[in-house]
């Protein structure tokens, strides 16, 4: 079956359409035939052959992404929360052949729920990854209601996911935007936006002059935006980054991985986006035939909102 992947590590122009084999169906596990697959950031780092050295698949081809939607075709045993025929969504821990650029894709049960009502294959496709890591970013930060929440990367897919997850939490979120981007943010849910760039975490504690209580920093800036955070905040990375040791920080570096089968947590998000609370964003689709110029693409930087490949 076709999927869009790499036989060699290397740049966009290493992605092509490759044949895999069917992955073989078990007690709880779901069988997709995947209509939308997301392009991610850490698609374009997997097809580099950055994560090749953790892989336990050492031939090729490789295949990327982390989220897909698409017609459940088959369910095994013990699964009950969807059927045959059903459009649903699932988060895809990719390794090997295995990742979501493919048309028919196997995951864990607790890996897939039913797509939000009203929502298309694409649309859906957009949720799992990125609302699934926001989510956990703030659980593993624990705000309470009241508290303020600052969101770099606000205009990105995982900084919207946090503004609007954190604003239905109860939380006060200042974030960051561009100019250009100021209105969506503010449209996402900010209560106070702020210029995005290196200076950010000064322009956070001109509102917030005793810090800020927790801090997701969707932008990757790391030891230049810990300065908002009052002592004993907290902290949510991504890209495994662990704070620089300075302060009693408390950091979550937020690895989805380690909640790809809470269909609790899934579930939830695809409610809330039914309830209005959280917004789907699709930028753009490109056949999957067309994955490279889709990584090109999101690597120019800009996009707001998922690439999606369809199949």
């Amino acid at each position: 079956m076709r999927a869009a992947g790499v036989i060699e590590f290397g740049g966009p122009e290493a992605l092509q359409i490759v044949d895999v084999e069917p992955e073989p169906l078990g007690p709880g596990q779901v069988r997709l035939r995947v209509q939308a697959a997301t392009v991610n950031p850490t698609d374009t780092y997997a097809r580099s052959g950055v994560y090749a050295g953790r892989d336990p698949v050492k031939t090729p081809p490789w295949v990327p992404g982390m989220d897909v939607a698409g017609v459940v075709a088959e369910v095994g045993d013990g699964v009950d929360h969807v059927a045959v025929g059903d459009l649903a969504m699932g988060v895809v821990v990719p390794f090997g052949p295995y990742g979501g650029y493919r048309e028919d894709k196997v995951l864990p049960g607790d890996s897939v729920v039913r797509a939000p009502k009203g929502a298309t294959a694409v649309e859906a496709a957009t949720l799992p990854m990125n609302g699934l890591t926001a989510r956990f970013s703030l659980d593993l930060m624990g705000l309470s209601a009241g508290q303020v929440l600052a969101v770099t990367g606000a205009a990105g897919s995982y900084g919207g996911y946090v503004v609007q997850l954190a604003k239905a939490d109860g939380l006060t979120v200042i974030a960051d935007a561009s100019e250009a981007d100021e209105q969506l943010v503010r449209d996402l849910g900010a209560d106070l936006v702020v210029r995005r760039g290196d200076d950010v975490a000064d322009k956070i504690r001109q509102h917030f002059p005793d810090g800020v209580d927790g801090l997701a920093d969707g932008s990757v800036q790391d030891e230049l935006v810990l300065p908002a955070v009052k002592d004993g905040g907290a902290v949510a990375t991504v890209r495994g980054y662990r704070g620089d040791g300075r302060r009693d920080l408390r950091v979550f570096p937020t690895l989805v991985r380690k909640v790809a089968e809470d269909r609790a947590a899934l579930d939830r998000l695809r409610q809330q986006v039914e309830d209005g609370a959280v917004t789907l964003r699709v930028a753009t689709t490109f056949p999957a035939e067309e994955a490279a110029e889709a990584h090109r693409l999101l690597e120019r930087g800009g996009v707001r909102g998922r690439i999606v490949l369809t199949f």
